[in-house]
């Protein structure tokens, strides 16, 4: 009996989830995005893998709908490429909060990524995939990677990891 109500629980979750994302389609049609429920689910599996993966929980749509809202106004997304970009950028983030041990907020995290990716990395994902939370710090130009060496402050946001000029409208890195 308990494990159904685990399975029915974890079924209750997911399925939030995936409404969440697709709550989200209303922004991102402005950007000419938008993922269908088939979509949203196999974001939700990526997200849930990646958890697995790293030994890590998180309830709703978590960290998916800060990557969507962070990343839909990149000028190297496109309808064709979302969904997939998106499993990737999943993948990565949770990579690197395991390799810097928690020590970058989520939202700093999104935010290098978020520079690597429209700077340097010029919308590969591959490229970002290679890069360490610390080489994506330098690349956005920031001395935030260098603090991660030492004792850095778990919430110590990266206040001169991006410029003004990289911040994307609307300022949706929170």
């Amino acid at each position: 009996m308990e494990f159904e109500l685990a399975t029915l629980n974890g079924d209750l979750i997911q399925k939030q989830a995936a409404g969440d994302i697709l709550a989200l389609n209303d922004g991102t049609g402005a950007f000419g995005l938008s993922l269908t429920p088939e979509q949203a689910g196999r974001l939700v599996a990526t997200r849930t893998d990646a958890l697995t993966q790293t030994g890590r929980i998180e309830f709703g749509s978590g960290v998916i709908g800060k990557l969507i809202r962070a990343f839909c106004d990149s000028p190297y997304i496109t309808q064709r490429s979302y969904e997939e970009t998106l499993h990737d950028l999943v993948e990565i983030f949770y990579a690197c909060k395991n390799e810097t041990g928690d020590r970058i907020g989520d939202d700093d995290l999104i935010a290098l990524m978020k520079a690597a990716f429209d700077g340097p990395c010029a919308g590969s994902v591959e490229l970002l995939a290679g890069q360490s939370a610390y080489e994506l710090a330098r690349m956005a130009g920031g001395a935030y990677g260098a603090g991660l060496g030492r004792e850095a402050a778990p919430d110590a946001a990266p206040a001169d990891a991006l410029d003004d000029s990289e911040t994307p409208a609307g300022g949706r890195h929170e």
